[in-house]
């Protein structure tokens, strides 16, 4: 069995090294959305800042390890064999669960899904032993429930005071320093500047030094002896030399506290994080050592009373750990998706909103609104004025439409308090060697600086609100799910043995596998966007070349999926529909992909080609709207054979076939047209379409001659013409790209009604 937990041994470090990066790749948005969102230098740069950060933070690390091992349960009642399966369950949930957030693009805590895997391994584990040992112990004396349950407490703590404390102070800074800031910030900015940085380097030298494992105690001591000096002379330092920097230079003093402030908290992240993990492989190694040191005796008897005490962590493995995640950060696509989701919700601008509006998120958007007329209302008016001059956006607006596509989401004012509340909280949190989640610090804080800074406004409150509000669900979803997987996992290690284990772990490895697959898929159409932007304006022939590149793709995937829908409806297979849906689904979720690409791209048409961009616009909302009407054919042929309705006769499917291979060739037709131009093919597509409502009329007169003949039932006949009516309805919307086209980009100096007759007229 030695040769066995060696290689779990082994496998437990290959899960840490695929922990780094995963877990980087969720947690990269914790230090660097500050930065890229108000672009305080080049990407590659804050990456160079951001790496550094992580490598110092590293050999921070040491004193925050205990918690893997004795932090949630208590490992001297737990034999060798039973800690070592723990740990590799922990892992492998960790592992699983981190991937699949990122893939979505979602930011959660690494530290709550290590806490509550460990949680519910260890439960797992308790419950067995409970049942079948001898010995009389609950689960009291098996989980560290005092321990576990101050780690929970402060982790959920934390999200309501780095929320407060980020509104708080962005509040006061904005009121400071408004959105013209720069010419207080020649008067006030080397004193401001001079306390953030201050603050950082005192949380990262003197609270931090209390875990590193290469400072001596004599030097540890001398620092904590002479903080207040060390303070005062810091604080003096740098007031002086931003001063210097901002009279005599043309550096901008923001940016330069917003990379020192990407730096520490990168630095605060690798401290607090890093044990997320590797600290769980780390322990398991542990484990073996101890064992091993025993004379390697039977692993069933072999109580982990050793794990309690306080091991060292060696100064190579940090910094080891460190360069793996500094590679993962230069590389990672996943980490990108999830920087993009926070950009998205903290953004000074409104624009098209990942997240939908839900029930609750326009109550509190209601119910906010009012709260802030009720207190205006009772400010007094020169206080009011002050006020709204204050958070008068107009200058920030400016810049960004003089930057045009180069515009930051937000300014350095809200980057810079960003930084250094979340850093400062991050660092104070590992001083006191709380595992709190940076995750949620910094997303909170970044939450409040935004909210306090008047990001959310009307047209996009209910959505950010959304957004918060799923964040935070997927929040709690992660608790749930980490206790439950590991609780599972470490169940069938136990009584599955070698094989179990063998299995799972090749099960793992398919998961990231097809998770990666699916992530780089998706990543392929924003990809071949941006590849379109390069040139920085998108001009009438790059527009309709998107656009018959859409319409191609989109218009010759609904076709087929109509297709198979009536096919699967004839021969009345269930799973056959439930994977044509499926199809429509994923292939809907693209189309409304590409509705919100055609808002952004409005920023990069010339003014010359603005009748091409609203082509653009109209082309998305018919393709979006025709998707809609293909819905409506399948979603209810599946209902139609899910309730073991009547088939339809095998005519009337052969007649919704006719028109929709009818359909097909008109919407060929209305691509070529946009790839020719040719003014010819209008006449002869508008001529077509009257023979086509002809065709439909007719058939529809079948099915009443049916109807009074009663061949059919009721079911079959309102199948059958709402099947007839969305063919139609997507007849009508090809009529209408042909219609836009013509008067758009054909004949756009002709004063002519595009409007053409509704799909239902």
């Amino acid at each position: 069995m030695m040769t066995f937990y060696i290689i779990v041994v082994v496998v437990l470090f290959i899960l840490a090294i695929s922990d780094l990066v995963v877990g980087v790749s969720n947690d990269a948005v914790n230090f660097l959305n500050s930065a890229v969102g108000s672009k305080a230098a080049t990407f590659k740069t804050i990456l160079i800042i951001a790496a550094l950060g992580i490598i110092v933070g590293c050999t921070f690390s040491s004193g925050m390890m205990e918690v893997a091992r004795k932090g949630i349960f208590n490992p001297e009642h737990f034999y060798f064999s039973e800690i070592i399966i723990l740990f590799l369950a922990v892992m492998v949930t960790d592992v699983i669960l981190l991937d699949a957030f990122n893939t979505f693009g979602m930011p959660t805590s690494t530290t709550v899904s290590i806490v509550f895997e460990l949680l519910g391994a260890a439960v797992g584990l308790s419950i067995i032993k409970i049942y079948t040992s001898t010995e009389d112990l609950g689960m009291g004396d098996y989980i560290n429930s005092d321990k576990a349950l101050a780690i929970i407490s402060g982790i959920l703590l934390s999200v309501i005071i780095a929320f407060s404390v980020g509104v708080i102070i962005q509040y006061l800074t904005r009121l400071i320093f408004s959105f013209d800031y720069d010419k207080k910030m020649k008067r006030y900015g080397a004193l401001w500047g001079g306390f953030a940085i201050t603050a950082i380097t005192y949380f990262m030298l003197i609270k931090g030094a209390k875990g590193t494992s290469f400072m001596t105690a004599e030097v540890k001591d001398m620092i904590n002896d002479n903080s207040m000096m060390i303070l005062g002379i810091s604080f003096v330092i740098w007031t002086v030399l931003l001063q210097v920097i901002l009279l005599a230079t043309k550096i901008d003093v923001m940016k330069l506290i917003v990379l020192v402030g990407t730096f520490a908290l990168a630095m605060a992240f690798a401290g607090n994080d890093l044990v997320n993990f590797i600290g769980v492989p780390l322990a398991g190694f542990n484990s073996y050592q101890l064992f091993a040191a025993e004379g390697g005796g039977v692993a069933d008897s072999y109580l982990m009373s050793g794990l309690a005490g306080k091991v060292p962590t060696p100064t190579l493995l940090l910094l080891l750990a460190g360069i793996i995640m500094t590679i993962t950060l230069w590389t990672s696509k996943k980490a990108k998706t999830v920087i993009q989701t926070s950009l998205d919700l903290g953004r000074q601008y409104e624009g098209s909103e990942r997240f939908s509006s839900y029930a609750i998120s326009r109550s509190v958007v209601r119910n906010f609104s009012k709260v802030a007329t009720t207190v205006n209302n009772f400010l007094p008016r020169r206080m009011n004025s002050f006020v709204v001059n204050r958070f008068d956006e107009r200058p920030f607006t400016a810049k960004q439409a003089h930057l045009g596509k180069e515009a930051p989401a937000f300014d350095m004012i809200r980057a810079a308090v960003t930084l250094v509340v979340a850093s400062i909280l991050i660092a104070l949190g590992t001083s006191l060697k709380l595992p709190l989640s940076t995750t949620y610090v910094t997303f909170m804080v970044f939450m409040g600086t935004s909210l306090a800074d008047g990001a959310w406004g009307r047209e996009s409150a209910v959505y950010r609100v959304s957004g918060v509000l799923s964040v935070i669900g997927g929040w709690f979803f992660t608790a749930f799910s980490a206790f439950t997987i590991s609780f599972i996992v470490v169940n069938i290690f136990y009584w599955g043995g070698p094989i179990a284990v063998v299995v799972v772990l090749l099960l793992t490895g398919y998961i990231i596998y097809r998770s990666h697959k699916y992530h780089t898929k998706r990543l392929e159409e924003q990809i071949e966007f941006e590849k379109e932007l390069e040139g920085g304006v998108i001009t009438k022939g790059k527009i309709i070349e998107i656009s018959v590149k859409n319409m191609n793709t989109v218009l010759s995937e609904l076709s087929k999926i109509i297709e198979k829908g009536l096919t699967a409806l004839e021969k009345e297979d269930l799973n056959e529909l439930t994977q044509v849906y499926r199809k429509y689904q994923n292939l809907d979720r693209k189309v409304y992909g590409l509705k919100i690409q055609a808002n952004k791209s409005l920023d990069y048409i010339e003014e010359e080609d603005i009748e091409a961009g609203h082509l653009y616009l109209l082309v998305v909302d018919y393709l979006r709207e025709m998707s809609g009407n293909v819905n409506d054919i399948i979603k209810p042929s599946l209902d139609h054979v899910d309730n073991n309705h009547k088939p339809l006769l095998s005519s009337q499917i052969k007649e919704l076939q006719d028109v929709n291979d009818k359909l097909n060739s008109f919407m060929i037709s209305t691509i070529n047209l946009f790839k020719s131009q040719d003014d010819g093919e209008v006449f002869k597509i508008k001529k077509e379409t009257k023979n086509m409502i002809k065709y439909i009329r007719k058939v529809r007169k079948n099915q009443i001659k049916r109807i009074k003949n009663q061949e059919i039932g009721t079911r079959n006949s309102m199948l059958y013409l709402n099947h007839l009516g969305e063919l139609r309805n997507l007849l009508m919307f090809n009529t209408r790209l042909v219609t836009v086209f013509n008067d758009l980009i054909l004949h756009p100096d002709e004063e002519e009604e595009t409007e053409v007759s509704s799909p239902t007229e």
